[in-house]
């Protein structure tokens, strides 16, 4: 647990740690939530293997960081991440280089890194690892955020929530797509009324070790999911070489579909239908709008997705695969 450095009493440290493991707190006014104290919270990286964690120690250790990301420092890093995935594997010695640069210390092991940092960003590309090193984390209740994918499958996502939930520990994983402009604009700002339909597009290059949409279709399917909500009940998908398109059908009656794709321009976007008029869905906007997310849920040990919400996510993605694998056919949710 981090050290509350006086802020916090008893009973609300009590009602935090509850609350964040169900997702309370979406749309919790943050304005008098106070930072920790004068001492800097300490953030440790577990997984070099992604540019996001050289991204996020570049907001977080600013000469002048932006008010959102006083109060915080990534002070060391645990650079393994992928050894099997050589795509990811072989970025690992330029990112060390990198956040090294940023003041950063490179710890020997996971628990080595435990030791001497608050909080943890799970940054290992490689999902596969996650269960392993989320359960190191868990022991030394330490709030967690875990970047896409949660793990390389759902039976693996579900035992990862599970004993976060168990333990009483906040977790919070999340796209950096869901805080793209136009998507929160959507979702928080209610731009366009009620949503009566969406359609997302995001690469969508697969890894065998993952389920396929897990490794990067999750970004268009969260986009798909923080403009519609939660509710989806069933799952088509239209898989060729080149493309899939998943469509799925929500309990209201409402349609959303997902084009992941494999050739052409590496782009994400999409358009959200709604009573009041139509939205067109940028690109990708960068990291900070979700690094705000993630000092805000450090702060608060709520996370700003329900974890209801996140599963759902990964279950919709599961049930395509088996969809895949039934020609097509329709599959319900589980």
């Amino acid at each position: 647990m981090v050290q509350d450095n006086g802020f916090m009493d008893l009973s609300r440290r009590r009602f935090l740690k509850k609350s964040a493991v169900f997702g309370v707190g979406v749309g919790l006014d943050l304005s008098s939530v106070p930072h920790f104290g004068n001492s800097p919270v300490r953030i440790g990286i577990i997984g070099l293997d992604t540019s996001h964690a050289v991204a996020f120690t570049g907001l977080f250790n600013a000469e002048n960081p932006q008010k959102e990301f006083e109060g915080f420092k990534v002070v060391s890093a645990f650079p393994y991440g992928s050894r099997q995935i050589t795509s990811s594997m072989k970025r690992i010695p330029e990112y060390m280089q990198a956040v090294q640069g940023m003041g950063v210390r490179i710890a020997n092991s996971i628990e080595e890194l435990l030791e001497e940092t608050d909080v943890v960003l799970l940054e290992t590309n490689d999902g596969t690892l996650h269960l392993e090193q989320a359960r190191k984390v868990f022991k030394a209740n330490k709030p967690l955020f875990i970047d896409k994918p949660v793990a390389a499958d759902y039976k693996e996502v579900k035992t990862i929530y599970s004993e976060a939930k168990d333990r009483g520990i906040p977790v919070f994983s999340s796209s950096s797509l869901r805080y793209q402009q136009q998507v929160n604009a959507v979702r928080n700002e209610k731009a366009i009324g009620k949503i009566i339909g969406c359609d997302t597009f995001s690469p969508a290059e697969m890894e065998p070790s993952h389920s396929d949409l897990f490794w990067y279709g999750i970004h268009g399917v969260e986009m798909l999911f923080t403009v519609m909500g939660p509710g989806c009940e069933s799952v088509r998908r239209i898989y060729s070489h080149e493309a899939d398109l998943v469509v799925g059908k929500w309990a209201d009656g409402r349609i959303g579909t997902f084009r992941g794709m494999r050739t052409g321009v590496h782009e994400y976007g999409g358009t959200a239908f709604g009573t009041e008029g139509n939205l067109t869905l940028g690109s990708f906007d960068g990291y900070e709008a979700l690094a705000m997310q993630i000092a805000r849920f450090f702060r608060t040990r709520i996370s700003p997705v329900d974890y209801t919400e996140t599963l759902e996510i990964y279950a919709f993605m599961d049930a395509a695969d088996k969809s895949k694998q039934q020609g097509g056919a329709e599959v319900l949710l589980v």
